[in-house]
C-alpha cells in the first residue's frame, strides 16, 4: 500500500515526516479534505483565518501529487 505525506503550507510549512498508507491518491485527497477541515474548525474557535493555507500530498520519494487548499475544503464531498 503506497504511503502519502500531507504537508501543512501557510505562511510557514509543517512537514509530515510519518506519513500514512492509503489505498489510493483519492484516499489521500480525502484524508487531506478532512485534515484541512479539522485544522480549520479548531482555527476558526480560536478566532483566526487559516484559508490561505493548504495541504500538499507527496509520495514516498517527495513528488507532489496533490495540492488541498483550504478554501477548497469547504465545497468538496467527501
Amino acid at each position: 500500500m503506497p504511503r502519502y505525506f500531507f504537508n501543512l503550507v501557510g505562511s510557514e510549512t509543517v512537514t509530515d515526516i510519518e506519513g500514512s498508507e492509503l489505498d489510493s491518491l483519492e484516499a489521500a485527497r480525502e484524508e487531506a479534505i478532512k485534515d484541512a477541515r479539522a485544522i480549520m474548525s479548531d482555527a476558526i474557535l480560536a478566532g483566526h483565518d487559516v484559508s490561505e493555507r493548504r495541504v500538499e500530498i507527496r509520495d514516498e520519494e517527495g513528488t507532489l501529487l496533490a495540492e488541498v487548499p483550504f478554501s477548497d475544503a469547504v465545497s468538496k464531498r467527501i
